[in-house]
């Protein structure tokens, strides 16, 4: 049979029945779109995380309390290690060669009050000046926190875009109060936009003198973390080794066993995106599950198909139909129907994706791979699943077929 009669007996057959043929497709079509969504949601997140990691710089240092360990994260020390690092250690980091500049920094939540009688639940940062710098950040409107600030324990805040947009609309801060744990700030500045990250926001803090936050705010007399600016990055290992010694004298304890971690924008990249990929393997599984459901589906049309054309199969063999030619007939229409549901998936998906991006802001991103899986799965199913009812019609005795009622 020729290729071109061979699709156009495909098409007849599976006109014939559209109702049936839609509902079998429809199985496909979610398998396709579900998978085409969630790879979309996870490749686009993961960019989004590596973009930002990017961003701070490619010789930025993290100091952090605990044992940081890739795939688990950061997992106690058993001695207290939430409040092992103290304002000394910052210090001692600071008269390291190779150390452009560092920022100190207490990290908390708290409930903010607008004048305007708006609320919201924010990231405050404790910091000093150099965190602008150590953080590759800039004020968009007002200034930022000085060294005075932190002398006078100055009741200043550098608020995020988002944060202005909640509490003050498009109205300009700049100059007005906000109350923080029950303590009166002065708006100072406004930071430029940054954007969401995944699922975090970094436009949503707020940045207080590192003194006010410590003595006023939390009472806090250790540091959440010390981030480290490296003059050139190719010294980076060299300065991370000289900072693990520095504070693991001062803090007494093993270099095998320190109570902190030291990692690096490398570090904390390859440990995000682990953690995403998993995540997106396993809610592409799940999806994938659809899949096998709509493969099932597609057999079982087949077979009942096989039955109801018994004898149209007969006289097909009567009047010189190869084995392989049924066969090929039969496990065409599978592959159409799959091949059909998976263009209309990748479609539905993609628009999924959107959606997504639109509606929740989170990053998704549709790559070619994503739509050639989806592709090649779909097809890989119509083989699989229609085999076994092509193989049988192609088995039928023709005097048997011809005598089907």
């Amino acid at each position: 049979m020729k290729p071109t009669d061979l699709f156009k007996e495909t098409l007849f057959a599976l006109s014939a029945n559209k109702v049936r043929s839609g509902l079998t497709v429809l199985g496909i079509v979610i398998g396709i779109s579900s998978v085409v969504a969630m790879i979309s949601i996870g490749v686009g997140t993961s960019a989004s995380i590596a973009a930002s990691i990017e961003g701070l710089g490619s010789n930025l240092l993290t100091i952090i309390p605990g044992t940081f360990q890739p795939g688990r994260g950061l997992v106690s020390s058993g001695r207290g290690s939430a409040e092992t690092l103290k304002n000394e250690d910052a210090e001692a980091i600071t008269k390291i060669n190779g150390v452009a500049a560092i920022s100190p920094e207490y990290q908390q939540r708290f409930q903010i009050v607008s004048t305007t009688g708006k609320n919201t639940n924010s990231l405050i940062i404790g910091a000093n000046p150099s965190y602008e710098t150590v953080r590759n950040v800039s004020v968009d409107n007002g200034n930022f926190i000085t060294e005075s600030n932190l002398r006078s324990l100055g009741r200043v805040a550098v608020i995020g875009a988002a944060v202005s947009e909640d509490l003050f609309g498009a109205d300009n801060p700049i100059g007005k109060t906000i109350k923080i744990n029950k303590t009166i700030f002065k708006i100072i500045g406004v930071m430029k936009a940054r954007g969401s990250s995944g699922f975090f926001n970094a436009d949503d803090m707020i940045i207080v003198p590192l003194t006010t936050m410590q003595k006023i705010l939390s009472g806090a007399e250790h540091l959440s973390l010390i981030a480290v600016s490296v003059v050139n990055k190719d010294d980076m290992a060299v300065v991370q080794n000289e900072v693990v010694s520095v504070i693991a004298a001062r803090h007494r304890v093993s270099l095998a066993t320190p109570d902190f971690s030291v990692v690096s924008s490398k570090d904390i990249l390859g440990a995000l995106t682990k953690v995403t990929d998993t995540f997106t393997i396993f809610l592409a599984s799940i999806a994938g599950i659809s899949l096998l459901v709509g493969g099932i589906g597609i057999m079982n049309m087949m077979l009942t198909t096989v039955t109801e054309r018994t004898r149209e199969i007969g006289l097909r063999k009567a009047i010189g139909a190869k084995n392989r030619d049924i066969a090929f007939q039969f496990l065409a229409e599978s592959i159409i129907l799959t091949f059909i549901g998976g263009i209309v998936g990748v479609i539905i998906g993609w628009l999924i994706s959107k959606a997504v991006s639109q509606l929740a802001g989170i990053a998704t991103s549709v790559s070619l791979f994503a739509v050639l899986l989806a592709c090649g799965v779909s097809a890989t199913i119509g083989i699989v699943f229609g085999y076994y009812p092509a193989r049988r019609a192609s088995k039928l005795n023709p005097i048997e077929a011809l005598r089907y009622e």
